[in-house]
């Protein structure tokens, strides 16, 4: 038998791990979970384990995301005739993770993607509230379908139905009834919620600055919405740190309609931080694209930038969570560029000007 490359011996081992990491997880839950047994259990030493994953909240991570991309379904070609169906079969699609009574605890949390005692610092919450904006984000333009009424406000009250039943399935499985709550993300359809798009420091931001720069776009960058390559050479290039994600709608908002919207997102830590960010994305994008056909999203693309090419293509060198940059092209060439708070309305708007 020939013997295994580094590189094939590496991925034994990273699997390994990954499979040992989830039976533990499954059993015992995140925190009562032991790295030494999940050494032990993959004939591993504790050293090749943290060789793999700096933290067990990494490890715990990378099991949810080997998860929630194993279990990739088919994805829908024909979008819900009705913003009504839309509500009610993203919810029954959402829900379909809920633990059943004889479920064991630990288990179904795993199932669940919950994060409960996973991030107990301040930093996490943050981010996560913030990768929240941009899920409803997603199942806003899906729900608007190109119509000028903004529907963020419905999806942000459709998740927080959604997050609660999953919250509540995590510490009494099997209470309430799956289909009561899908039924009431249907009729919040009926509910007007005055949902207007007036930011308050919109109009103090500093407009993008007009340029003729060379640009020399990043290849092979894959879009998480449709699976995609995209194509940088024309459109608005927003690059946003894990700790302003909401400004994404800011950069959709102020793109003349039709132009492509890339955001491209970054972080100063890929293995915790990053691997969040991920697991969420994944999550909410598996359950749209299982509802929605591909076309509901238009222009908006959305990469996650873990080389930090796209911020390096527009010249930032020191990506973290609080960057927020963006930059304009036409035809291959960069002309207008913002970075700030605001940056990728100000580029938005720059465009839509010249255009």
């Amino acid at each position: 038998m020939a013997r295994l490359t580094r590189v094939q011996q590496q991925a034994r081992t990273r699997a390994a791990v990954l499979a040992a990491a989830r039976d533990e997880f499954a059993e015992h839950g995140f925190v009562p979970a032991k790295v030494d047994r999940i050494a032990e259990r993959a004939e591993l030493t504790r050293g090749a384990v943290y060789s793999n994953f700096p933290s067990k909240r990494a490890l715990y991570l990378a099991v949810l995301i080997d998860l929630v991309e194993r279990a990739a379904e088919p994805r829908a070609t024909v979008s819900p005739s009705s913003r009504v169906d839309a509500l009610g079969v993203f919810a029954r699609v959402w829900l379909e993770r809920l633990p059943l009574v004889g479920d064991p605890a630990p288990g179904g949390r795993l199932q669940l993607r919950s994060l409960d005692g996973v991030f107990e610092d301040g930093h996490g919450p943050a981010v996560l509230a913030q990768v929240a904006r941009l899920e409803a984000l997603l199942l806003a333009i899906a729900l608007e379908r190109g119509a000028p009424e903004r529907r963020v406000r419905l999806a942000e009250t459709v998740l927080t139905l959604l997050d609660g039943a999953g919250h509540r399935a995590g510490t009494a499985p099997g209470f309430g009834d799956p289909f009561d709550v899908a039924h009431a993300c249907r009729h919040l359809a009926y509910i007007d919620l005055e949902d207007v798009w007036a930011p308050p420091h919109l109009p103090y931001v500093a407009p993008a600055v007009a340029c003729a720069d060379a640009w020399t776009a990043p290849q092979g960058l894959v879009d998480q919405i449709s699976g995609a390559e995209v194509d940088l050479a024309n459109g608005l290039v927003v690059v946003l740190g894990a700790g302003r994600l909401g400004a994404a709608e800011e950069a959709v908002r102020a793109a003349k309609p039709g132009e492509q919207v890339v955001v491209a997102v970054v972080t100063g830590d890929r293995e915790e931080t990053g691997r969040l960010v991920r697991l969420r994305v994944a999550d909410a994008v598996g359950c749209l694209r299982r509802v929605f056909g591909a076309d509901v999203w238009q222009h908006v693309r959305l990469v996650l930038d873990d080389e930090a090419l796209v911020a390096s293509a527009i010249g930032i060198t020191d990506a973290d969570d609080e960057t927020e940059a963006a930059v304009s092209v036409r035809d291959g060439v960069v002309v207008a560029r913002a970075r700030g708070r605001g940056a990728g309305h100000a580029a938005g708007a720059r465009r839509r000007e010249a255009l």
